[in-house]
C-alpha cells in the first residue's frame, strides 16, 4: 500500500506519483529508458526525433548494456515504402538525433527492418528485443501469443545470432 501523505512513487513498468489529494500523475514507461555515457533518456524521445523524419514510419532502439563492456545501442527503422537506408538517410537520422537530444543518444549502428515487433495492444517489444539481443533464448522473452505481428521475429532471431558472434 502507497502512502498518498509520502508523495510514494510505485514502479510497475509506468513510473505513477500519487499526491496526498489522490491524484495521480503517470510519468510513462521505466523499463524504456537508455542511459548513455551517464544520461538516462526516455525511448520516446528518441522515437519523436527520428519519427518526425518523412522517410521512417517506426523505430525501435535498445540500449545493451553488456558486463564489462561499453554498451551497443541498435537503432531499427521502418522505411517508408521503396526508400532504402543509406549513409544519407543514416546521417540524417543521426543529425535528428543530435539536434533533438544530444550527440551522446546516438546510435551505435542503425538498420533497417520491415516491422517493430508490437503486442497485440500496440506497444514496441523493446525489452524482449533487448533480453533476446542479449542472449536470452527467444522462447523464454516473449510470448508470441501476445503478439500482433510475431513472424517478424526471424529478422531479429537471426540479427541476435550473428551480433553474438560479431562481439
Amino acid at each position: 500500500m502507497l502512502d498518498a501523505e509520502s508523495g510514494a512513487v510505485w514502479r510497475h513498468g509506468d513510473w505513477l506519483r500519487i499526491y496526498p489529494d489522490g491524484s495521480c500523475v503517470i510519468y510513462g514507461r521505466s523499463d524504456a529508458t537508455i542511459n548513455r555515457h551517464g544520461l538516462r533518456m526516455g525511448t520516446s524521445e528518441l522515437y519523436s526525433a527520428v519519427e518526425a523524419l518523412p522517410e521512417v514510419m517506426d523505430s525501435m532502439v535498445v540500449d545493451l548494456e553488456y558486463l564489462g563492456r561499453e554498451s551497443y545501442m541498435p537503432l531499427f527503422v521502418v522505411l517508408r515504402e521503396g526508400l532504402v537506408l543509406d549513409d544519407a538517410l543514416k546521417l540524417k537520422l543521426n543529425s535528428a538525433i543530435r539536434s533533438a537530444l544530444s550527440p551522446r543518444f546516438l546510435p551505435n549502428d542503425i538498420f533497417q527492418v520491415k516491422e517493430i515487433p508490437r503486442t497485440l495492444s500496440g506497444k514496441k517489444q523493446e525489452l524482449p528485443i533487448k533480453k533476446l539481443l542479449l542472449g536470452q533464448p527467444l522462447e523464454k522473452v516473449i510470448n508470441k501469443e501476445a503478439m500482433a505481428n510475431p513472424a517478424c521475429l526471424e529478422w531479429y532471431v537471426n540479427f541476435a545470432t550473428a551480433h553474438a558472434s560479431s562481439r
